[in-house]
């Protein structure tokens, strides 16, 4: 017997765990599919950054992650010496989270347990097919139909290959040590260590258990080996060795792997009833630690959306512009990936002069800033031919992301983001005169909308001169009024 959900998501990681909750909390049937009998012992992601702390923020889940996590106010680009910096931003998270990403899978899982999401483990997905009305999908342990799916199922994504959408970009010729191991002499100091000589690539963080460090490292006379082949304490422990000039003394591994700066991106994130989010849509090198976030921002971008087409409170074609939205922040990710395994992993004497030189133009705030807010993700801007964009005013604006804020509401003291756990949209009016709603879509009925009438406490450049906003409830700004 046929089971039928309005979605279903093929993959039980982070953004598929997101993108159910997201689903769920706005009240449509959604079920997760996975191979895997349980989560994952692996954590390939540790970096949490300011806009997915926000995204957590938005729900009101950021007390688990931040009291599990590490704050690291300061980041390295291209496993460059000058740091790029968080806290120029408007934010309550100026910083990156270090955190497991097994931690991050259990919180996200708990989440959706909790609204009541079904997670359906040992459930491999083996074929799919886009009938039109509806999507059939064939399992390992029965079969489904739902209105729409999502391929949240991985760099290898079953979704997107019988989907038949293009998988475009490049295959990798470097190939890094990992290994996540205790050593008896780590760097000196708490945070990041990395190096670029002409041996080769180190870098090294602890992990936050208080006894594991990741050591990621390429060896400049061996840059490309199968990654399949198998890595030991040993051969990891002689490459930091090498490259840094002193040993560490590298005992036990928890976890040991190779990987490549293979770079690709989906030709489209939607054909017909079938999407994609995070590495279904997008792979590249761990460079700035962005894979995870970038995802988690997709399946934000993505769930209120869709939720809103299921539920008939929106047009389908409101779906093209989770694509002309999320697509070129994929792009960005391609791009600025590639520039940094370019700058951390050739380690020729002109390549070892432009570190130099990039070292000191990262230092003008102005240029770090913007490398930031890339990284970061906030400073991604919808509706702009750059996804970045150069010009782009201070105050709130249409496709701006809305910072956290203080407001009394009703003579009480509460955030912004307070407001908006229930994933609503909410349109925010801050003077005494009640404001229409400013360049709502034709669509948007008025009891989808949350009304708030408040003061902002103390100030915000963000909210500088504006009168009232509508915000989309990924917590994005959809239109703005002034004065």
């Amino acid at each position: 017997m046929e089971t039928s959900y309005d979605v279903l998501i093929s993959g039980a990681g982070p953004v598929g765990l997101w993108l159910a909750c997201e689903l769920k909390l706005a009240g449509v049937n959604v079920a997760i599919l996975d191979r895997r009998s349980a989560r994952t012992t692996e954590s390939r992601a540790l970096a949490i950054h300011g806009r997915t702390m926000e995204v957590f923020g938005l729900r009101g889940l950021e007390g688990d992650f931040l009291a599990a996590g590490r704050k690291i106010p300061m980041m390295e680009y291209g496993a460059l010496d000058t740091r790029i910096a968080f806290a120029p931003f408007e934010s309550r998270f100026p910083f990156t989270l270090f955190l497991r990403q097994t931690k991050t899978e259990e919180f996200l899982e708990k989440r959706a347990l909790a609204l009541g999401v079904p997670l359906l483990r040992s459930t491999e997905v083996t074929e799919v097919v886009d009938a039109g009305s509806e999507v059939q999908v064939t399992t390992s342990a029965g079969s489904f139909s739902a209105a729409w799916l999502v391929g949240a199922d991985g760099a290898r994504s079953l979704v997107r290959h019988q989907a038949g959408i293009g998988f475009e970009g490049f295959d990798g010729h470097i190939t890094a040590m990992l290994g996540d191991v205790v050593l008896a002499s780590p760097p000196e100091g708490a945070g990041v260590l990395s190096m670029v000589t002409s041996r080769g690539a180190l870098l090294m963080s602890p992990l936050g258990d208080g006894v594991h460090h990741r050591v990621i490292a390429v060896d400049a006379e061996q840059p490309s080996v199968d990654k399949n082949t198998p890595l030991s304490v040993a051969e990891l422990a002689a490459a930091a060795t090498k490259i840094s000039g002193r040993d560490y003394g590298m005992g036990e591994a928890s976890w040991l792997s190779r990987f490549t700066d293979a770079t690709r991106l989906a030709s489209t994130y939607r054909k017909g009833r079938i999407l994609l989010a995070g590495d279904a849509a997008h792979i590249h090198a761990p460079m700035g630690g962005q894979g995870l976030n970038v995802g988690l921002q997709d399946a934000m971008n993505l769930g209120w959306k869709l939720a809103m087409v299921v539920r008939n409170l929106a047009p389908e074609s409101l779906l093209d512009s989770y694509d002309a939205e999320r697509r070129p922040v994929g792009k960005m990710l391609f791009d600025n990936t590639l520039a940094q395994v370019a700058l951390a992993t050739d380690f020729s004497p002109p390549n070892l002069s432009l570190r130099n030189t990039m070292n000191d133009i990262l230092s003008f705030p102005d240029v770090n800033r913007r490398i930031a807010g890339e990284i970061s993700g906030f400073d991604v801007a919808y509706g702009y031919d750059r996804v970045v964009p150069e010009n782009l005013p201070a105050h709130l604006v249409s496709g701006k992301r809305v910072p956290d804020v203080s407001l009394i509401v009703e003579n009480q003291s509460v955030t912004l983001y307070h407001l908006m756990g229930k994933g609503e949209w909410v349109h925010l009016t801050l003077s005494s005169a009640k404001h229409d709603l400013p360049g709502s879509p034709e669509w948007l009925r008025p009891d989808s909308v949350k009304q708030v009438v408040g003061q902002i406490v103390g100030d915000s450049p963000s909210f500088a001169g504006v009168s009232a906003v509508l915000i989309r409830p990924d917590g994005y700004v959809h239109s703005v009024s002034m004065g």
